[in-house]
């Protein structure tokens, strides 16, 4: 059999042929020359070849593959520096069958101004001016907080005046408001000194970066100083700003100060995107978080993503940590940095602390999506349906049954209708039982499914995509007997049972039916639980709005000489028998006339309970 002649596959071939087995940053080029996709390795040769010699489990992976027709590699000194390497050129090239850095949310900052008496503020815009930025920071809360413990304790200023020296010697400016209400030294005007002003200023940096107990001690020794020379008032004032930092240090403090200068980092992803959650540790305190994303382009495997992440938060923050907490070990070794995976004790409790952020952080966006787009929800939630239960298509519209009686009498069913995850009002239905006596339940349920369906049938109306019976097996048996059975329809049928306090409490599915997992408090739970609690809800006041007619009827009936118009006439103006009864013959003769209003007061005293 002749071989077939593949360029294409030749070339790469003859690359790869000659390529080192060292590490390195890869380059994947289309056959118009542009980068499609980037990737690090320990050994080049062999992380590039096995592209090549296999099909892969992943569609993404295989159309990638068919799409290269060049390869280009830099060969670097270690793994480290291949991880970093990659992250820049990811970041320069954007390809497109890459995970992108999806960081699209500017978080505040803490600035020191590089200027004179430097001002400490709030920004979203770091400027490379030789000023100093600390965090970022995912809670403006917590910067406003800080900012207010700084006024507090050192009184920096936060006017915008140019302060350089000749400015203040001059004698252009006039203290404002702040310094008459003690909230500023007043440097315009020469009253605070540049270098008393540098060491707050230095106290404060110390405290950004979570060294608070080396500040605590500074002022601890000044304040024995003072005291030791009888300044009592000076002594005071340094005691105060001592019991400010040492207040924050222990609301800060999330485990022992023992763990200081540790990275944590937590990961969740979903088909097609990655979250990871960063915490820098000083002295047991967070100093640092930040929650990023990664849109997937392929089915990248974890331990290479968070690698990547790991790789941009260092090159990002700076950070100088020597241990990172993980809940995996990453694709990557780092000289000199020791990975931990805890069990148990304060890191682990770190570790869950930031995988609690990185949740709350899908959370809150997806509520944002949803803000933005309702109907995403929707989507979501009957997605969510679909894959629980297996269906065909999304449920699109679901309609739940419930019965309703007491002991037999006045039975009446309804049926919800539920479309795109939201109720119909428009397309609630209620039913009285035509064909049962008695209190059977199976019986009146078949009564009802049956009509509705055999009308829909013969109208032409839409049928729905998912059933819900407010019941159990039984129920759901019912419900299937009548639409597979005698309509032969495929429905796909549902049952929502509650436990002994009346709460949704499981989802049924099938035939025979199996028990579904919902996670409870899920928006998909809260969903079902409206379901039911809606259907419940319509049954249960039709059959009181029907049992509350029947009782009116018989009592107002049985009178004579009260027809049809007159009984109409006294419950509008009364609302009810009982305030028929409770009425004076006045009152009622100016509906009915006097000789009506005697007659009726009469029956209706004799017919009252004692």
């Amino acid at each position: 059999m002749a071989k077939i002649n593949n360029p294409r596959l030749d070339h790469l071939k003859s690359v790869i042929s000659i390529m080192p087995d060292t590490p390195g940053v890869y380059q994947y080029f289309d056959k118009d020359g542009e980068i499609i996709y980037i990737g690090k390795a320990k050994n080049l040769k062999r992380r590039v070849s096995s592209y090549f010699n296999k099909v892969h489990d992943s569609n993404r992976t295989n159309r990638l593959v068919r799409l290269i027709h060049d390869v280009k590699y830099i060969v670097v000194n270690s793994e480290e520096d291949a991880l970093k390497l990659e992250n820049y050129m990811i970041k320069a090239h954007q390809p497109r069958y890459n995970v992108l850095l999806k960081d699209d949310k500017t978080y505040p900052w803490i600035c020191i101004k590089n200027e004179p008496f430097p001002r400490v503020f709030m920004t979203r815009k770091v400027v490379r001016d030789g000023s100093f930025y600390f965090g970022p920071y995912t809670n403006v809360k917590i910067v406003s907080a800080l900012l207010e413990l700084f006024r507090q304790i050192y009184k920096v200023r936060t006017c915008k005046l140019n302060l350089a020296p000749e400015q203040v010697r001059s004698g252009k400016y006039k203290v404002c408001l702040q310094y008459h209400i003690k909230n500023c030294k007043g440097p315009c005007q020469g009253y605070e000194d540049e270098t008393e002003y540098a060491r707050d200023i230095q106290q404060i940096k110390q405290i950004l970066r979570g060294h608070t107990s080396e500040v605590t001690d500074y002022l601890h020794k000044e304040m024995m100083e003072l005291a030791a020379k009888m300044k009592f008032e000076e002594a005071e004032v340094v005691k105060h700003k001592y019991r400010l930092i040492e207040n924050y240090r222990t609301k800060t403090s999330i485990v022992q100060p023992v763990i200081s200068n540790v990275d944590v980092y937590s990961y969740s992803e979903e088909e097609n995107s990655a979250y990871i959650n960063y915490f820098h540790i000083i002295r047991g305190a967070i100093i640092q978080s930040y929650t990023f994303e990664y849109r997937k382009r392929m089915d990248d495997p974890k331990e290479d993503i968070l690698a990547l992440g790991i790789a941009e938060m260092r090159e990002r923050f700076q950070s100088p940590a020597r241990e990172i907490i993980v809940p995996f070990i990453p694709d990557i070794q780092i000289e000199g940095i020791t990975f931990t995976v805890p069990q148990r004790g304060d890191k682990k409790i770190l570790l869950d602390l930031s995988d609690k952020n990185l949740h709350q952080y899908r959370i809150d966006k997806l509520k944002q999506a949803e803000k933005l787009d309702p109907e995403q929800r929707s989507v979501r939630l009957m997605k969510e349906i679909q894959t629980e239960l297996g269906l065909p298509k999304l449920p699109m519209q679901i309609e739940c049954f419930d019965n309703s009686n007491i002991q037999g009498s006045d039975a009446v069913a309804a049926c919800v209708v539920f479309k795109k995850a939201a109720p119909s009002k428009k397309d609630y239905r209620k039913y009285n039982i035509r064909t049962v006596v008695g209190p059977d339940d199976y019986a009146s349920m078949k009564e009802v499914v049956r009509r509705r369906y055999t009308r829909a049938i013969e109208e032409d109306t839409p049928l729905p995509d998912l059933i819900i019976a407010d019941g159990g097996k039984g129920q759901m048996e019912m419900i299937r007997q009548v639409v597979e059975d005698e309509l032969h329809l495929n429905i796909p049928i549902a049952g929502l049972a509650k436990d002994k306090k009346h709460r949704t409490s499981e989802l049924l599915f099938g035939s025979p039916a199996r028990v579904v997992q919902i996670r409870q408090q899920t928006p998909l739970f809260r969903l079902l639980e409206q379901i039911q609690n809606e259907v419940h809800r319509f049954a249960i006041t039709f059959h009181k709005d029907k049992r509350s007619k029947r009782q009116v009827a018989s009592a107002l009936d049985e009178i004579k000489g009260i027809g049809e118009v007159t009984k109409t006439a006294l419950l509008k103006h009364f609302k009810s028998v009982k305030r028929i009864r409770e009425a004076s013959v006045e009152e009622i003769a100016s509906v009915t006339g006097k000789a009506k209003a005697e007659m009726l007061k009469k029956a209706l005293t004799t017919e009252e309970p004692k």
